[in-house]
């Protein structure tokens, strides 16, 4: 976070000179301690992204490819006359332990287009989905096993 701090200070003035360099690790540091000290953040959590940040890079990366994949089928779905559309409203659990996955889940459901996921309760998700085709391997998708992955899992 403090190399990120320092390179946004960089960035914004503009260039690069002794005297910005100098007052950038300086003020870099104390938003780097001013984090910590009041915000819950230490450098252990810096560690911890920086161990998971290839599969945090592989999740975006997937989202993105889904998200390109659902429009297709739901363009395909919605341009089609001959075509009957099929909304479902689906129920189902998974076993993701931190709260920040099963947002992170439920969020990535909503952004890939044709579904929504309209109640989180504990583990439990109900996801409207504009087609039964849809909602085909909800419970076990690949966000699934990339957030076991980022929880520091082993999905089976």
């Amino acid at each position: 976070m403090y190399i990120l701090f320092f390179l946004l200070w960089v960035i914004f003035n503009g260039k690069v000179t002794l005297e910005i360099v100098l007052f950038g690790i300086v003020i870099a540091g104390a938003v780097y301690a001013f984090c910590c000290k009041f915000l819950d953040y230490s450098p252990r959590k810096d560690w911890l992204i920086m161990r998971k940040f290839g599969y945090i890079i592989a999740y975006l990366g997937v989202l993105i490819w889904e998200i390109v994949k659902a429009n297709a089928a739901t363009l395909k779905l919605v341009a089609s006359p001959h075509i009957r559309v099929q909304p479902v409203i689906v129920r189902f659990k998974t076993d993701l332990k931190t709260k920040t996955a099963r947002v992170l889940l439920a969020n990535s459901i909503t952004l890939t287009p044709g579904t929504i996921t309209v109640a989180l309760q504990d583990n439990e998700y109900t996801v409207h989905c504009l087609d039964r085709r849809f909602s085909e391997g909800l419970s076990d998708s690949v966000f699934v096993r990339l957030l076991h992955k980022i929880e520091g899992q082993v999905a089976g």
